[in-house]
Parts: C-alpha cells; structure tokens; sequence
C-alpha cells in the first residue's frame, strides 16, 4: 500500500473580526470605500466601447479571458458588425474566427448571436435598461448585467463580483454568509448591505483595479496597500490564493494598537 504523501504546500490565512456587529462592519466598509475613492478616484470598466451592445458584446468575451485580450479583439469586431441586427445574421463560423483568441469561442459566438437576435426581436435593437430583460438575453448572467446597467446606464442595481472582487471582499470580511471568495451570489448581497447604494458601481471597479494592481490572488502588496488599516487579513496572508475559510489565531495576543 502506498503511503499518503505529506504536503509542504503553505496554507493561506484570512482573518475575519470576531464578533463584529453590522454597524461596525458598516462603518469599516465606508473606511474602505473612502480609501478607494481617494486611491482610485478615475476607476471605471477596463472594457473599451462606445455604446451598451459594444459593452454587452466585450463583456460576454470577458468570461475566462483578460479585459487587455478582448479590447485587442473587439475593434475589428465593432468595424465587422455594428447593429444588434448584425450579431443576429452574423456567420458563427466567421464570428468565431474573430473572437477565437478570447477562448470558448463557439459558445461566446452562439451566446452573442442569440443576444443580438433577442435585442432585435424583442427590444426594437436596443440593448434592455433593467436586470430582468437583460438577464433573460443569452450569455447574460447577474454580473453582465451589473456591468451594462451600472457602467453605462448609471443605474446602481446591483455589485459586480468577479473573481477579484470576491478575492478582496473576503479578506476584507466584508463578507460573511459566503462559503468561499468563488460564492458571487452571497457576496454581492454581503457588500450590497454594507455599501451605500449610490456606491456599488464604483465600489465595483475600484475592487478589481485594486485586486489586479496591489491585492494580487499570489502576492498581496500590504505594505503598500492603503486598504491594510480596515483589512482584517493585512500581513497575514503567505502569497497564496485567498478564498479559503480563516483559519483562527488562538495564540496571537491581541493588539493593542493600530495595524500599520
């Protein structure tokens, strides 16, 4: 028989406050809010377009791929097809030679003609302004929606959660009825209650130029992280993905001091 192999891997630790009741967590969410307005005052969609189908379309792309890939993609498709009425009467096989880069393209092609069929036949072309319509398009899910609504439209209806945005709203413990950083759903209603409504869009954005640029899934910047006063998991996480369930310190006296 053979022996179980022990692994060196190194755990990763994310703290969350013990007991912290809703109004502290609020007040600890304004604090992040605020260090992210100042550090990111400009935080928008990374997805270059000019109108809700050129979002619609570039974000539907975006699944599984980075925003720099699509926004290389997405010009000679915009020159190619440039009405809902185009993606409807599109070629899939000519549409997913354009977007083959993007990956899973034959479903991102079949996801973005049914859309453009939908927006033609049922929305007079024009891509839908409330979640219901928009999450009854194919290939449209919660997030998508929350992209269009609250980029272009300026409606806060919802959070977007990508895989940076739930990465961050567990080690920030903004978070607390979620399984794990992967749990969207409950993530978004976790950062929904704690944030101002007028500041879910921006929340948003500002999560995931954050994540990408300092609170990385590997190699978390604290020293430099202007978010590390309010953050629960500061200087506590080893380099690894975060998203696991925290893993208490018993041992750890408390501080008594501000962390730096």
């Amino acid at each position: 028989m053979k022996s179980a192999k022990t692994s060196t891997k190194k755990k990763t630790t994310v703290r969350r406050p013990a007991r912290e009741s809703a109004e502290a967590r609020r007040t600890r969410a304004k604090q992040i809010l605020r260090a992210l307005r100042k550090r990111y005052p400009e935080a928008d969609c990374a997805l270059e377009h000019k109108s809700p189908l050129h979002l619609l379309v570039a974000t539907i792309l975006s699944a599984q791929c980075t925003d720099d890939r699509v926004n290389k993609v997405t010009p000679m498709l915009f020159q190619r097809y440039k009405t809902a009425r185009d993606f409807a009467e599109a070629d899939p096989n000519e549409l997913e030679q354009l977007i083959r880069s993007t990956g899973f393209f034959r479903n991102k092609a079949k996801n973005i003609i049914g859309a453009g069929r939908a927006i033609t036949e049922q929305h007079g072309g024009k891509v839908p302004q409330t979640m219901e319509a928009l999450v009854g398009l194919p290939g449209v899910a919660r997030k998508t929606a929350n992209v269009i609504l609250g980029t272009w439209f300026k409606k806060n209806e919802g959070v977007v959660v990508d895989t940076h945005v739930g990465r961050l709203a567990w080690r920030l413990g903004l978070t607390w009825r979620s399984r794990d950083a992967k749990d969207a759903v409950k993530i978004e209603n976790d950062l929904m209650e704690v944030l101002p409504q007028t500041d879910w869009t921006f929340a948003g954005h500002a999560l995931i130029w954050h994540g990408r640029r300092v609170c990385t899934a590997r190699k978390p910047n604290c020293d430099e992280c202007t978010l590390s006063r309010s953050c629960p998991s500061a200087f506590s996480i080893d380099g690894q993905e975060g998203g696991k369930k925290p893993t208490p310190r018993r041992s750890e006296p408390r501080r008594s001091e501000p962390r730096p």
